[in-house]
Parts: structure tokens; sequence; C-alpha cells
């Protein structure tokens, strides 16, 4: 077993990076006691367990190529049949893994486990089924990276699992389980979803954060994914700092212990995520439109070297834009975007004045050293002019592996190196 609480104390008092420590966000699928009787299995998400005086509570399950893993690991600490499962949220990674839960009691001929989960789950496991493809699509371009290492995050049958079953205990607000002696108190707060959970077990002074807490800059921008909530996810934050908890345990990433530390770090996240909504909408108020609000919006760099708020998943220039469409609607401000021409049609009228689609991609190319961003536009423009043509293609496929190597977040390296792979594709060999 690894001492995690030693590994994160390593990292929060004495700024141990990970060429010292290795990955904060690791996926082992190996077990490791964190307290008496309280277990993490590190995967993706983690699973974390309670034993109890009538079997044990697991938070979370892994996806659906983690969860049996999972069940081995805990089946190495615990024989205990799985009396309760609390989803944090509906997120695959988080629920995926839950039928190898289910069948291990049916194995051992046990009762099925109670699911338990926010009133909002069964509306987004509605929601994956009407959007199957769409999601099997950007899961692809965010997660392939995984997917090539031989580690998928979505089903294969489908991007919610056949296997995973919804909640059969919901609840709106908040929610006391007792299981087997042992107390859960169930928060609902809007963050990185609008179904999410987080617990207080009071004889283990610990907190179940699912991803309000990831090691990371917080997942509150994804610009493929639905509504995020920062503010109330900042307002979440505070309420777990006022708890006074010893032990502090999200789904991704490592334990934190000591009651000074934890409120440290939830108090910094949610200062930042405040920022970032007080300066939006300042922005807003004024009457600028989006992209100048972009444009203008940042988070001290200082911050984001924290070991808990690197941007190497999301990243605030994304959640800048969730902002806007939560307050704001889909209008950004440009007139000429309200009702817009074909991207196509621009396209074609911006290369025409170029003298072509590959003089148009030939500046994009020359661009990039210089601005980036602006490459980007010319080098898209450029493909949909003239979309079959292979040196166009090699040109747009250079400036987006260029733009890909530049970016810190997964999000960003994701949307950017699929587009570089489809016009490698269609590019001289």
């Amino acid at each position: 077993m690894a001492d995690l609480l030693a590994l994160s104390r390593s990292v929060i008092d004495e700024g141990k990076g990970i060429t010292e420590t290795g990955p904060l966000n690791r996926i082992t699928h190996e077990l490791s006691e964190i307290g008496d009787g309280v277990a993490m299995v590190e995967a993706f998400s983690h699973s974390i367990v309670f034993r109890t005086d009538d079997g044990l509570v697991a938070f979370d399950t892994s996806n659906e190529h983690g969860g049996e893993r999972a069940v081995k690991a805990i089946r190495g600490w615990s024989p205990d049949r799985f009396n309760t499962i609390v989803y944090t949220h509906g997120h695959i990674d988080h629920v995926g893994g839950c039928g190898a839960f289910v069948h291990d009691c049916a194995a051992c001929r046990a009762p099925a486990p109670r699911i338990v989960g926010h009133e909002n789950v069964v509306r987004r496991f509605e929601r994956y089924n009407l959007t199957n493809g769409y999601n099997k699509v950007i899961n692809e371009r965010q997660f392939g990276q995984f997917k090539n290492r031989g580690y998928d995050l979505a089903g294969e049958a489908r991007f919610l699992p056949v296997t995973t079953p919804a909640p059969d205990t919901v609840y709106s607000d908040a929610l006391t389980l007792n299981v087997g002696g042992l107390d859960i108190h169930l928060h609902h707060a809007k963050g990185e979803t609008d179904d999410h959970s987080w617990a207080w077990i009071p004889k283990h002074k610990a907190i179940c954060a699912g991803d309000f807490f990831i090691w990371n800059f917080p997942n509150a921008g994804n610009p493929q994914k639905a509504q995020r909530y920062p503010r109330e996810w900042a307002a979440a934050l505070r309420d777990m700092a006022g708890k006074g908890a010893e032990l502090f345990l999200p789904a991704h990433g490592l334990p934190i212990d000591g009651a000074a530390r934890i409120r440290a770090v939830l108090t910094e996240v949610a200062d930042v995520l405040d920022k970032l909504v007080g300066d939006t909408l300042a922005l807003m108020n004024e009457g600028a439109r989006l992209n100048d609000i972009v444009h203008t919006v940042k988070v001290d760099p200082d911050l984001l070297r924290k070991p808990y708020l690197k941007p190497a998943y999301d990243e605030p220039e994304f959640i800048v834009r969730n902002i806007w469409r939560l307050y704001g609607g889909w209008y950004d401000g440009n007139p000429a975007h309200l009702k817009p021409a074909r991207d196509r049609d621009v396209a074609n009228e911006i290369a025409r004045m170029a003298g072509g689609a590959v003089a148009l991609a030939k500046r994009a190319d020359e661009l990039c050293d210089a601005d980036i961003r602006l490459a980007c536009h010319l080098a898209e423009m450029a493909a949909l002019a003239d979309p079959d043509n292979p040196v166009v293609h090699a040109l747009r496929a250079d400036v987006f592996q260029r733009r890909r190597e530049g970016e810190t977040s997964l999000m960003a390296k994701g949307i950017f190196g699929s587009a570089a792979n489809a016009s490698r594709a269609k590019a001289p060999g």
C-alpha cells in the first residue's frame, strides 16, 4: 500500500513536483488504506470504501473497464458485501464500473447493493441515451490518448454502459444515511455537474468530494460538455472548508489530511473561481463582447503553478466561456454571429481575396510563431475553402499540431490534436 497522505503532504507543504512524486492523478487500480476502515482504489475515477458493521459503502465505481479491477482490489482488503454504492455524480468514469460491483454481490449470493445518488443523475442517464453517438465522438476526441494506451473510458456497447444501474435511492438537497452504524451526510451542490453530491462522514471527520477537487484547475469550462457552475462550485468548496475535516477524499488525485491544510487548499480554489466569475460578470455588465472578455480575464500565473491549480485538464479561458453561457446565453455580442453565413462561404471569400486556399494555408503556416491563434483561423478557412486539397491539409495538420504542442490542458490538446490528425489523413504520404 502507498502512503498517499504522506505523498500529498510533500506536494502541498514542501512543493514537490511530479519529478519527485510521479503523477498526482494515478491510475494503478491498487488499494491503499487511508485510515482505520477507510480505503481508496486509485483508478479513473477512484473508488473510496468505508467498512461498516453491515458491509461496505463505496463512493464511485470507476468506469466500465476499471470496475472489475477496483472490485478485485477491494476484495484483497475486505470480504464484506457491498451494502451501499454512492454515485458522487453521473459521469461514466464514476458510475460505469457499477456493474462489476453488482455482479460481485450476485456471485457472493448477497443482496444487491443500494445505489444512492442525486435525483439529477437519472436525468443525466436519460440524456446520455439520447446523445449516445455525440458522447462517443467527443469522448474519443477528449480521451482518445487513453484508448491508445489500452484504457478506454467509455462503454464498449454504449457510452453509458448497459450494466450501469440508475440510483434506487435519490434525494434533492440533503440526505442522511446510516449504514452499519456509520452516519453519512450527503449534500447536493452544483459544480462540474448539476447532479453532484459530496459527503460528510463524522466518525472519520472525512469528506468524500467527488470531482469538486481534482488536483488540477477545476473542470468548470469543458468546451464539449453540458453547463458547469463555477460560482456554486466555489460555494460548495467553502461549505466543505467549514466542516473542520481531518481527511479529504477526492475522486481523482491524492487524499489530503489535516484540518488547516484542507481548509487552506479548498479556500484557495474557491477564491480563484469566485474571481473568475466576478471579473467576467463585471465586463458583461459593462456590455463587453465575449471575445473581448476571453482575452481580458486572466488568472494570476503564480496560482496556475500550484499543484492543484495547474491547467492540465481544463483551463480558465474555457471557464470564462461557461460563465458567459450560464448568465448571458449563446449570443456573443458580435452581430455578424447572430445569423451567420456558412463557415464555408466565409472561407471561400477569404481564400479568393488571399489568392486561393493554398496561399491562405501557407500564410497560416507563416503566422504560427507570431500568432498561433490567428494561424488556426486561416488554416481552418483554407481547409473549408478547398476540402480535398492535400497540400492545404498538410499545412493545416502542421498548424494544429504546433497548436496542440503549445497547450497545457487535455481539453485543448484533444481538440487541436484531433484536427491535426484529420488533416494528416488527407495530406500527401
